[in-house]
């Protein structure tokens, strides 16, 4: 069992980004961002909705396809040992069909719910262009502009590089991602990218903002400006705007190419990072090698209205599927940002310190991170440990 010494270091390593009490309120990733170049405010989904039938809260549940459902069904089995007072609307998205009737559903579902936590929705290359991501409709039909991620060295795992903390600022509803490409001739295809001045603004914005309220020091912007000018050029440019906004906060760019080399190199340099999309998404996977994989780090999505949590890095896991291999630890983090969002820090803690000190104490690792235990142990492993707590629970 961990000592009282471990439990505070433990806390201490976990409050710069996953959520801490400052003064009276509670500072989480959804937090109010107010234009410091007196134009516009962005409320980033900061109030959470608010609980129903008897103080529990309703969450949109989404499975996906891959190690989603038996990960998010542990998640579910965590809650209900922890009492945690959230019930889920389980809406499936079958990946294979071509309709788009299972994804409106789930985009309905959660604007009623006003929060989701969800697995990775398999994207197939092979169907037909007009079939859509299910993944990027959602975020697009949600405005779900900022995806948020925390690269963070974790105790009691092995990796060649120390003391990495890396906030990632993804923009996720434009650039490479926008959908828009049709072949001009006959084998001569065009990709649109769409940049745009707002919301290369609003995600600048939305990275400065976090970066002071969190107490960063550096912003740095990744792009590729140097070869599309005019594209990531504008990107560039809104970043530098509001950059005079801040001027406690040191602003640098980079270009994406170096970005990489430099990561793998020395990551230490780095403290919040903002970029558009497609960069966001190769960063986000090199940072989360970095730390020890896709199995340990969580994401959130947030727009004005709803917020969505996930892995950080979104893989499906097809190939480790039903083996009861998966780390659990990323999808179990996922749903203690989620926990924090709906204010319920009390019931994210526990769960928290549980999913760390099962790390770093008693050493109970899946494969992924050099182990030889079970998803189904790591998970039993951590319910013993918020039971050893004191904490309210119902039967093993």
């Amino acid at each position: 069992m961990a000592t009282p010494s471990a439990l505070l270091s433990m806390s201490k390593f976990i409050s710069p980004f996953w959520g801490g009490r400052l003064g009276n309120t509670v500072k989480v990733f959804g937090t109010t961002l107010t234009s410091h170049r007196s134009k516009t405010t962005l409320t980033g989904g900061n109030i959470p909705p608010p609980a129903k039938y008897g103080g529990r809260h309703t969450v949109t549940l989404i499975p996906g396809d891959g190690i989603g459902p038996e990960l998010l069904n542990h998640v579910r089995e965590v809650f209900r040992f922890s009492c945690v007072p959230v019930d889920f609307e389980v809406v499936h998205v079958n990946s294979a069909l071509e309709t788009e009737d299972d994804i409106n559903n789930a985009i309905t579902a959660i604007r009623r719910n006003g929060v989701a936590l969800k697995g990775n929705i398999e994207t197939k290359h092979t169907m037909a262009p007009s079939v859509k991501s299910r993944n990027n409709l959602l975020r697009t039909s949600l405005d779900l502009y900022a995806n948020v991620m925390h690269c963070q060295s974790l105790p009691g795992v092995q990796t060649r590089h120390k003391n990495i903390d890396i906030m990632i600022i993804r923009e996720n509803t434009e650039g490479e991602y926008s959908s828009l490409e049709h072949e001009s001739v006959s084998g001569v295809v065009e990709s649109l990218k769409i940049i745009t001045r707002n919301n290369s603004l609003r995600i600048a914005e939305y990275a400065f903002s976090l970066a002071r309220e969190k107490g960063r020091r550096k912003v740095t912007a990744v792009h590729k400006a140097n070869i599309m000018k005019l594209g990531d050029g504008l990107f560039l440019e809104c970043c530098r705007e509001v950059a005079s906004g801040y001027p406690d906060i040191t602003f640098e760019s980079m270009i994406v190419d170096n970005t990489t080399m430099q990561l793998v190199s020395k990551p230490q340099q780095f403290d919040v990072m903002v970029m558009p999309n497609l960069y966001g998404n190769i960063v986000s996977n090199v940072c989360a090698g970095l730390v020890g994989g896709p199995g340990l780090v969580p994401g959130a999505n947030f727009g004005r209205d709803y917020a969505v949590f996930e892995t950080a890095t979104r893989n499906t896991g097809k190939s480790i599927a039903d083996r009861n291999i998966a780390n659990p630890t990323a999808m179990l983090l996922a749903s203690c940002m989620m926990l924090d969002h709906l204010k319920l820090y009390d019931h994210a803690t526990s769960i928290r310190n549980a999913v760390l000190i099962t790390m770093n104490e008693t050493r109970l690792h899946t494969a992924d991170i050099g182990g030889q235990g079970t998803t189904s142990e790591v998970v039993q492993s951590i319910m013993r440990y918020i039971q050893s707590k004191g904490q309210l629970t119902s039967d093993l």
